[in-house]
């Protein structure tokens, strides 16, 4: 049984939480941990803990049960509100700052229940197979023979 936890509101742009959420969808859970542990971006802090919340509360959902299993089902990150504010420019104007933040939502869950895995393609076509252009017949010359 997967269990949720969410953050909200957290004060910083939406790409740069993604570009840490990217990194650990799909991974166990332990190796997750790992991986935000160690990594240098300020978001890497919340984000792990929020893992973290997510772990306990499947621990709560599924009393007894083993959580090496685990791992992160579903992780996704939305635009939460933008605070405006202004900043001077030259010739009396004002350029306005757009402070982002956003939502992140996780979801644990065991491994093998209803867990998507990435298909491996057996055979893979290169986008050069792809856009190489058929060669057209040539269209025949005439014969032709100049008299003096």
């Amino acid at each position: 049984m997967e269990a949720v936890a969410k953050l909200n509101n957290y004060p910083t742009s939406p790409r740069k939480m993604r570009l840490l959420v990217d990194l650990i969808r799909g991974m166990k859970v332990e190796k997750a941990l790992a991986v935000l542990e160690h990594n240098p971006k300020h978001p890497a802090v919340p984000l792990r803990k929020l893992v973290v919340s997510a772990i306990s509360n499947w621990k709560q959902k599924n009393e007894g049960a083993d959580e090496s299993t685990l791992v992160v089902k579903t992780i996704f990150v939305d635009a939460a509100r933008v605070i405006k504010r202004m900043r001077p420019a030259p010739q009396g104007r004002g350029y306005r700052v757009r402070k982002r933040s956003n939502h992140v939502t996780v979801i644990v869950d065991a491994f093998g229940s209803n867990v998507k895995t990435v298909p491996v393609v057996e055979e893979a076509v290169t986008v050069a197979e792809v856009a190489k252009p058929k060669k057209a017949a040539a269209p025949k010359k005439a014969n032709s023979t100049k008299k003096d």
